[in-house]
């Protein structure tokens, strides 16, 4: 069995481990980075962002062919090669994740590929193909992740029934999929299937779809969906699965009790996710977990051990790339002495379907929940040329804005290309800045990004393409 010893040792080579480990290199400190993959990217990369996005645009192309037949584009019958779709988007995954292996050469990181275990406070177990390592360190971050929630009731043991991984691996096209769950990820995939040709059948034990998202928002999404689905049905739940020799024969039951029997070539489930922080020997620690699954940590990411820090999704929500990216630097910048604290103003959120939903900062549901008094800006698409150009007018821009000192404190967006806009709503809320700074910044025409400062106008019944007079 070897030894190394290391200043940084980081379990999990996400988004998070991997931001963290290339920051720490770069501030000049000995780093290890673990993980059973043989480069860095994650469950993002490998198995969940980059992929997923990659089939979001190729279904995309076949909805906008599908619809250029209105403008006078007629494009046929697509014939899609499912071998070749796959093989595309397993090259982005490979390109990508062989980027990251550069980096981390270039940057004198060792990567360990393996299974790590804690041996105590300062030591990690590595199984590897060599066999045993054994890694002393000064200082951990815990960046495992997270997996797909199951439901027990569902796990059949079926190959018919998949979770995100193996819907991303695109099997087949099937011909009538269910798919449970109607959160982001269950949408997402949802989508992509019915653009590829799947009778797409949603199903959410809640009485909307994207729940926390912004109803406003969701509404708009919602008539896409129902456009793009064979059903949608909401208030409902999945009560009994069996597996046929014709397939998936599932039973609904709605919120008045009532039931009825429905038959599927394939069933997805996605129903959340669940962090990974059953890592081997953690009890052989001080870190705490709490009763969610959760390791806890400070606004440093420090864990209750001093030597051991965590980001990313095994410490909370919102389980997303970016936050862990973000909380990776954090956690090295404390490691490396530096005064700073987790503290973002707003995390964005993006919801990669065709309409695309994003928000960030304060929404007005969650002013309700609080008590606090807001005020709202809507924009519609329907008012934008840039919209219009694009066929694509069933958007709109939302600003949530403080009484008083008129201070941006949330903002959301859905139509065409919304996860790109929303950026300059992040930026506006961590700059502190208030609406007339988005009616005041100049923006291209025409572009979507138009429909921000507009609704800055909105707010002060001054919009050129939008008759709203101020409230008195």
């Amino acid at each position: 069995m070897s030894t190394h010893s290391t200043d940084l040792a980081v379990l999990g080579a996400g988004p998070g481990g991997y931001a963290a480990a290339f920051l720490a290199a770069d501030l000049g400190m000995k780093v290890a980075l673990i993980d059973t993959e043989p480069n860095p990217g994650g469950v993002c990369v490998y198995r969940g962002c980059i992929p997923s996005k990659a089939l979001l645009h190729a279904a995309k192309l076949l909805t906008e062919a599908k619809h250029a037949s209105a403008w006078g584009l007629h494009f046929g019958e697509p014939r899609i090669e499912i071998d070749k779709l796959r093989g595309w988007k397993d090259q982005v995954v490979s390109k990508l994740t062989g980027g990251t292996g550069q980096l981390t050469k270039l940057r004198k990181v060792q990567y360990i590929q393996g299974r790590a275990s804690i041996s105590d406070a300062t030591s990690f177990e590595v199984e590897t193909a060599r066999g045993r390592e054994h890694v002393e360190f000064t200082h951990a971050i815990l960046a495992t992740g997270s997996r797909p929630a199951t439901v027990p009731s569902l796990a059949i043991g079926s190959t018919r029934v998949m979770d995100s991984t193996s819907a991303l691996e695109l099997a087949d096209v099937p011909g009538r999929l269910l798919v449970v769950g109607g959160g982001y990820i269950g949408l997402e995939l949802g989508t992509v299937y019915a653009a590829l040709g799947s009778k797409v059948t949603v199903v959410e034990m809640l009485p909307g779809l994207l729940p926390g998202a912004d109803r406003d928002l969701v509404n708009v999404l919602a008539k896409r969906v129902d456009a793009m689905c064979e059903h949608v049905y909401l208030s409902t739940k999945v009560v009994a699965l069996r597996e046929e020799p014709d397939g998936l024969h599932v039973t609904l039951e709605n919120e008045n009790l009532e039931r009825r029997e429905e038959l599927f070539d394939k069933v997805l489930v996605s129903v959340g996710r669940k962090p990974n922080s059953a890592i081997p020997g953690l009890d052989k620690t001080k870190v705490e977990v709490d009763g969610r699954g959760f390791i806890k940590v400070d606004a440093r990411l420090q864990t209750a051990e001093p030597t051991i820090y965590a980001i990313g999704d095994v410490v909370g929500e919102p389980m997303l790339a970016h936050k862990a990216s973000h909380e990776g630097r954090v956690a090295v910048e404390a490691i490396h002495g530096e005064d700073v604290v987790f503290a973002p103003a707003a995390i964005p959120a993006v919801v990669f379907t065709d309409t695309e939903l994003a928000w960030c900062g304060l929404t007005e549901e969650q002013a309700k929940k609080e008590g606090r008094r807001v005020e709202i800006a809507k924009f519609p698409w329907g008012a934008s040329g840039r919209a219009m150009t694009l066929d694509r007018t069933d958007g709109l821009t939302k600003l949530v804005i403080e009484p008083g000192t008129e201070r941006v404190l949330g903002v959301g967006l859905v139509g065409s290309g919304a996860g790109e806009l929303i950026a300059e709503g992040v930026l506006a809320i961590e700059m502190g800045a208030v609406v007339s700074d988005l009616k005041m910044t100049i923006h291209p025409h025409p572009t979507l990004s138009e429909t921000v400062m507009e609704a800055g106008e909105i707010f002060f019944g001054q919009s050129t393409h939008a008759y709203r007079p101020r409230k008195k």
